[in-house]
């Protein structure tokens, strides 16, 4: 049984023709240069497939650089497969698959191998060893960095440098997708892009990877970098793909604050070395929200957050650091530097943090080798979903999917094979686009700025009803305003792409009358066991435009899985 809300946009963000454009050929495209993406682009590479790796921006400014804490992986007693898949499910609070947390978490040694491989480096203990860290949800230290809180950064060169030194694979930097290209039975047989110098440049491709990252741009407080605006679930949703679970929004507790500054991320391995949280008087006060303190559940640790700044009336809590064992500055060097610069000695000073959006947990839905619903387009990472996450996201499991599903989705889809046809002859709007009155033209960073700021209010660490109702008129009202009315250009083309998501994100979280991980609604603060279901949503088309959305629930398939 499903629900049907009115939705109308273009399927195509821009008109073209085949033959006004230069057209570039490749066996798979992989859009994203990430972990998961490079991942992806290195195993298809390895398969035989001539490979085109597209970035939004340089291939190694990546989400994947920012990720401090590091990479779960199970190496050796007296941690075991068993416990890691515990952990996940338990984090998962329901709704994570089985069969993706074993798949994920057996494949970490081999992952781990291949970095290793790539000339990755770990830290390691005086003996030699892997030097392994715990983190919160996590019943034993298997959590691999590099120079304390670098992981993400290390992990991105090994790769990167990988990617350059293979003949099969094709870098494009500064490209930015636009449309998927559907043929006519449906299938993606390519993309259109905009180069740096404001080129069209379309790729057909009989295979497509996705590896976008997430969408934390849509929110005002967020860890995310400028170029994680949800564009690949924009694009696949607008090509047929279905969206999976997109309502769970992890908020990651401990965000550097300070009023003017980008948000900074403070790790999870500085709670987990010992780190304690204290309101604006100096008490500790998370033991009172959950037995486990700092090193609860990212989702438990934001809320307490959140519900200390409100009743301390503060812009903030604080973290405390002074107890540490050993230096601060030696084991944290680069969330040294960067409260340095504000000038806040770790070492003695307590550092301002509050919540901020951190990772997409739902996503395009796929199977365990990165198969969407649409034959030729896949997708891997944060912009899919996979079943490991569930309704929120184990600290370091993301690096880890990453790794090991990105690997089998470029291995998969360069079997798959099917050619690299042209798409569609010429796209075309469904529709003749209004021509304003002389004067009137859409303010996009004021848009911006306001989409950022509700979807922090009202689809924050804490939602209702009401809020949510709210949410969705105005951002189907803007979603018309920059469509109709929107330049012809990146930053406009970006905001509708974010502006798809928000809907989509807010739809699911509207339907989902319950509180699950990290979806909190303050109406239905219950978990209710009816709602062990995922929400899907897709869009149903008329023509070249995007006239509603269907939601259905699907039961998860492991209902030995508890409540």
């Amino acid at each position: 049984m499903s629900t049907t809300f009115s939705f109308g946009l273009d399927r195509y963000l821009v008109p073209f023709s085949f033959r006004q454009v230069p057209v570039y050929r490749f066996d798979v495209v992989v859009v994203g240069s990430g972990v998961a993406g490079s991942a992806a682009a290195i195993a298809a590479a390895g398969r035989g497939a001539s490979v085109a790796l597209l970035a939004k921006a340089e291939l190694r400014e990546t989400n994947t650089v920012y990720a401090q804490g590091g990479l779960a992986a199970v190496l050796g007693a007296p941690d075991t497969f068993d416990a890691h898949v515990a952990d996940t499910l338990k984090v998962g609070c329901g709704l994570s698959e089985r069969e993706a947390v074993e798949c994920v978490v057996r494949g970490g040694p081999a992952a781990v191998e291949r970095l290793l491989q790539m000339g990755a480096e770990f830290d390691r203990t005086p003996e030699g060893a892997i030097d392994l860290s715990r983190e919160g949800g996590h019943s034993h230290a298997r959590i691999l960095h590099s120079q304390g809180d670098a992981t993400g950064l290390e992990i991105q060169r090994a790769l990167t440098s990988a990617v350059l030194n293979l003949p099969g694979i094709t870098g494009f930097p500064n490209t930015f997708v636009l449309d998927l290209l559907s043929m006519p039975d449906g299938r993606v047989g390519g993309l259109l892009t905009r180069t740096a110098r404001g080129d069209l440049v379309a790729f057909s491709a009989g295979q497509v990877v996705l590896a976008t990252g997430g969408a934390g741009q849509i929110y005002r407080e967020t860890t995310n970098p400028v170029i994680a605006t949800g564009d690949g679930v924009a694009l696949a949703f607008r090509a047929g793909a279905t969206v999976r679970d997109l309502e769970f929004v992890q908020f990651h507790p401990t965000c550097l604050y300070i009023a003017g500054a980008a948000r900074a991320l403070i790790s999870e391995i500085v709670r987990g070395a010992g780190g304690i949280l204290r309101d604006r008087t100096g008490r500790r006060f998370m033991p009172e929200y959950h037995p486990q303190a700092e090193l609860a559940p990212r989702d438990v640790v934001s809320r307490a957050v959140f519900a200390q700044m409100v009743k301390t009336n503060d812009t903030s809590v604080y973290l405390d650091l002074s107890q540490l064992e050993g230096d601060p500055h030696a084991l944290f060097p680069s969330i040294s530097r960067t409260c340095r610069f504000f000038g806040i000695d770790i070492a003695k000073d307590p550092v301002p943090v509050r919540p901020g959006a951190h990772y997409q947990v739902g996503g395009l839905r796929t199977d365990l080798d990165g198969r969407t619903g649409v034959p030729g387009l896949w997708a891997v990472g944060e912009c899919a979903s996979s079943g490991l996450h569930g309704a929120n996201r184990m600290g370091s499991n993301s690096l880890l999917e990453g790794l090991v599903l990105g690997l089998r989705t470029g291995a998969a889809s360069a079997l798959e094979g099917g050619g690299s046809e042209r798409a569609q002859n010429a796209v075309r709007r469904s529709r003749e686009m209004p021509k304003p009155p002389p004067g009137v033209r859409v303010n996009l960073e004021d848009l911006i700025y306001s989409l950022k700021s509700l979807m922090w209010r009202q689809m924050g660490v804490e939602r209702e009803k009401h809020g949510l109702e709210d949410a969705l008129s105005k951002l189907a009202f803007w979603s018309r305003a920059v469509e109709d009315l929107g330049p012809a250009e990146p930053r406009a083309w970006e905001l509708l792409n974010m502006l798809t998501v928000a809907r989509l994100m807010t739809l699911g979280a509207l339907a989902r009358e319950e509180s699950r991980g990290c979806h909190w609604r303050s109406d239905h603060p219950e978990l209710a066991t009816q709602w062990r279901q995922h929400t899907l949503l897709r869009a149903r088309a008329e023509g070249e435009t995007l006239e509603a959305i269907e939601l259905e629930l699907a039961p998860v398939r492991d209902q030995a899985m508890v409540p």
